[in-house]
């Protein structure tokens, strides 16, 4: 990949829902792997910081990124106001869901294998997303995140799932494994040792870079590689 491809800049897209928009910052990058739909939580938005290094290290590694608020702006005004929306894993989940189906009917990427990248109470939303879609979601990656949130349909998900918690964040590692013990698909929870929740220390999100670029590699080459149903008119 040269280095224009590299450092060109994502584009702003628009998501329509009832009676307004979600805005989203999209990075197709050549030839790409798949596309990892970023679904962050607890007052989060597109402009984290953690979620767009992450994004823009899986930009390096072939991947195509989404990153998108589940608010509208009228909502995530409330929001920072009362903290009413953040929590609300069922109005977040329909959010994604709906990123990811616009995702498979945008041309140039909609045959792309689709990954849910989670983090704090978005990641219940991804999984939640990832059971109602079954297999046109590839993979999920939870980082530091609260699966145990999604205990409704912790044994629907098919998607591989890895969950990435730090080893000093012992409250949400309990939950993890509480939460991966529910699951039926194929999962492993990957343990950063020294890390706390935000992952803020020294090397430790560079740990979460690799760990889910790997997941989402393994798993995307897979669905690719499987028979594509042909459509039905």
């Amino acid at each position: 990949m040269t280095a224009h491809m590299q450092n060109k800049p994502a584009t702003p897209v628009r998501i329509p829902i009832e009676g307004a928009v979600l805005h989203g910052d999209l990075r197709v990058t050549p030839e790409a792997l798949g596309i990892v739909i970023f679904v962050h939580g607890s007052g989060s938005s597109r402009r984290s910081p953690r979620n767009r290094h992450v994004a823009e290290e899986l930009n390096q590694r072939g991947f195509s990124t989404l990153l998108l608020d589940l608010l509208t702006e009228d909502e995530q005004r409330i929001d920072d106001r009362t903290m009413q929306y953040r929590f609300d894993i069922p109005l977040l989940a329909a959010r994604s869901t709906l990123a990811a189906q616009w995702v498979l009917a945008q041309p140039g990427i909609a045959r792309l294998p689709v990954g849910l990248f989670g983090a704090s109470t978005g990641a219940a939303a991804a999984l939640i997303t990832a059971a109602e879609m079954k297999q046109k979601v590839a993979a999920v990656v939870s980082r530091g995140g609260r699966p145990d949130l999604a205990e409704d349909v912790l044994g629907k998900v098919q998607a591989p799932t890895l969950l990435i918690v730090g080893g000093n964040d012992e409250t949400v590692l309990a939950l993890n494994r509480r939460a991966m013990a529910e699951m039926r698909c194929v999962s492993h929870l990957h343990v950063v040792p020294g890390a706390t929740h935000l992952f803020e220390e020294p090397g430790t999100l560079e740990q979460v870079v690799n760990a889910a670029a790997e997941w989402f590699s393994r798993n995307f080459t897979r669905q690719s590689s499987r028979p594509r149903q042909r459509a039905v008119s």
